[in-house]
């Protein structure tokens, strides 16, 4: 189907390491509880999956913080929890508390019972995507997503959020053939639903692997890594005519970043534990060098306008300045280290927005 011609593609440029004006920039839960909007639509739909599951509501949050910001980049308003949902575990969420499944899977038979789901189940999540491509109408690029495997396997055996994880580990150290089985049947469902998403006119893809930080050196390898990497092999390459970048974002993962160098993907996104300079070094230069995207702590944004600007000046410094010019060399894409709080200020994300743009014209300019 025809959509609309880009008018803004630096945050697709940087993903490929391509020159741009300015560091492009955009949020992780960008659209979410800090805008007033936000919350009155969620109250109109009546619940979050009454928000994520209706087309019209799913595009309307998606471009609300594109009507405050000069953001670079939308993002799908979904979870990433819509995979296990679509396996028939039930997912819910309470308002307020984080989301829950009415089944776990943590026995023989549980692991016996899971399959990929039928796509068709996820429906609502492709008629959004096709929805927001449309009504975004060539302003900024869609990115598409969804939980990587390991992330996805902590919720179900856990049967939501957990502070110690002992269900999942457990498990995992226990039977780990039942664990490699979940995460086997999980990396094959979420490349198909990345897959259909970008069908669907997402025009990158990115892998939350929010909780890959809390497993040990060597299991990360053996239970995360090597499953993210499942899924990347199954991704398509191109879409239209038009290269789909693909971003991977391991949370707490910045100790292993020689591992996730070779990946096959064009960005890793960094928490804000990691130096934006050496990690350049460390993968972001040469020819199969990895974009960078991130990583100011969420918490900067409840400081005062002024700290923000100074802090938005030091991480786009420890990076450096990026590649300039033809050809590809190392870039960077301005974002949180995790997702925005709910408590934000909603005024002091156009401090950051304005302060990324701003900064990285004059670092560019001085270059």
């Amino acid at each position: 189907m025809p959509f609309a011609p880009l008018q803004n593609d630096s945050f697709l440029r940087a993903c490929l390491r391509q020159s741009t004006d300015h560091t492009p920039v955009w949020l992780m839960r960008q659209a979410g509880r800090y805008l007033p909007e936000y919350r009155a639509t969620r109250a109109r739909a009546g619940s979050f999956m009454g928000l994520a599951t209706n087309t019209d509501y799913a595009t309307e949050v998606t471009l609300q913080p594109l009507e405050r910001y000069a953001l670079d980049a939308a993002i799908l308003f979904s979870d990433i929890l819509t995979v296990p949902d679509a396996m028939g575990l039930g997912l819910s969420f309470a308002l307020g508390e984080g989301p829950k499944f009415e089944k776990t899977v943590r026995t023989e038979a549980d692991v016996a019972a899971l399959a990929v789901p039928d796509m068709n189940r996820l429906r609502y999540v492709f008629d959004a995507v096709t929805s927001i491509r449309k009504a975004l109408n060539g302003r900024v690029p869609l990115i598409g997503f969804s939980g990587s495997p390991w992330t996805l396997a902590c919720y179900m055996v856990e049967g939501g959020g957990s502070d110690d994880y002992r269900a999942v580990k457990t498990l995992m150290y226990s039977r780990p053939d039942l664990m490699h089985r979940i995460l086997t049947i999980n990396a094959d469902a979420v490349a198909a639903y990345l897959n259909a998403q970008i069908e669907a006119g997402a025009q990158a893809v990115m892998l939350f692997d929010s909780w890959g930080g809390v497993l040990a050196d060597g299991k990360f390898q053996e239970f995360s890594l090597a499953y993210t990497k499942r899924v990347l092999s199954q991704l398509q390459r191109e879409h239209g005519g038009a290269t789909i970048p693909r971003i991977v974002f391991t949370k707490g993962g910045g100790l292993w970043l020689d591992d996730m160098k070779d990946m096959d993907c064009h960005a890793l996104g960094l928490d804000w534990t990691v130096n934006l300079g050496r990690a350049r070094a460390q993968v972001g230069e040469g020819a199969n060098g990895k974009a960078l995207q991130g990583n100011i702590d969420p918490n900067v944004l409840f400081a005062p306008p002024d700290r923000i600007e100074a802090e938005v000046a030091a991480v786009l410094e420890s990076f450096g300045t990026p590649h300039l010019g033809a050809g590809a060399g190392p870039t960077h894409i301005f974002n949180l280290g995790h997702g925005i709080s709910q408590h934000t200020p909603p005024e002091h994300v156009s401090v950051l927005v304005d302060a990324v743009h701003s900064h990285s014209r004059r670092l560019r300019a001085t270059a």
